[in-house]
């Protein structure tokens, strides 16, 4: 067990699985998605997550940015706008590998803030942004208003996995030796963490969608 605590819960729904992969474009592969959301009725808290090189907030964007023309209000929220403070979060030092897993994500302020406002019976107020990590103190941020069927997309790194209250979610999976390639030098020290999580939390096989992103410009899709 880490020092931050097992927290492997894992979100009900319809998994990709093991489908054919089909190659598609970054467009088509926001158009997918958006499908899938608009597909619900009501509020839906959409997950897009993987690891930095594989673009999770650029195609959480893109899928913002389709949703709006569909006439769902949608609000874009940054895992990495919601950090524990430095004095926690870096309290076992810069590069703790169990504390990256389990302890950099405020996910009790993700759920108070974003994903429980959100849920059908939800106060549908939620706040985009949280704490400022460059700079280390809270963001002064107005609350957004999702109305009855608006669309929250959280994008990040490490999300699935952790029992977060989520409706449609999609993991962009790159291979070990690409990731090496596409990860910042500093960043190196992350890699062994993202194993793991692949390992232990299995999010290709929880998400609703799979996305092969080896080559972000040419994805493909299984589920």
């Amino acid at each position: 067990m880490s020092r931050a605590g097992s927290r492997s819960g894992g979100r009900a729904g319809s998994p990709a699985g093991s489908g054919p992969i089909r190659a598609i474009s970054p467009e088509a592969l926001a158009e997918h998605v958006t499908g899938l959301v608009t597909a619900r009725p009501g509020r839906v808290r959409l997950a897009v997550d993987g690891a930095p090189p594989t673009g999770p907030d650029r195609l959480a964007a893109a899928v913002v940015d389709a949703l709006r023309p569909a006439g769902r209000p949608a609000v874009h929220v940054r895992a990495g706008d919601f950090l524990r403070p430095a004095s926690v979060r870096l309290e076992y030092g810069h590069r703790d590998e169990d504390m990256l897993l389990d302890g950099w994500l405020d996910e009790g302020a993700l759920r108070r803030e974003v994903l429980d406002p959100a849920a059908p019976d939800g106060a549908g107020r939620v706040l985009p942004r949280l704490w400022d990590a460059e700079r280390d103190r809270a963001y002064r941020e107005d609350y957004r208003d999702l109305g009855p069927s608006g669309v929250v997309v959280v994008s990040g790194s490490l999300l699935l996995g952790r029992g977060l209250p989520l409706d449609v979610a999609v993991h962009l999976h790159m291979g070990a030796a690409q990731l090496r390639r596409r990860t910042q030098d500093d960043d190196l020290w992350t890699l062994p963490v993202v194993a793991r999580y692949e390992r232990e939390r299995d999010p290709a096989g929880s998400a609703d969608v799979l996305v092969m992103a080896d080559h972000p410009d040419r994805p493909a899709v299984r589920g």
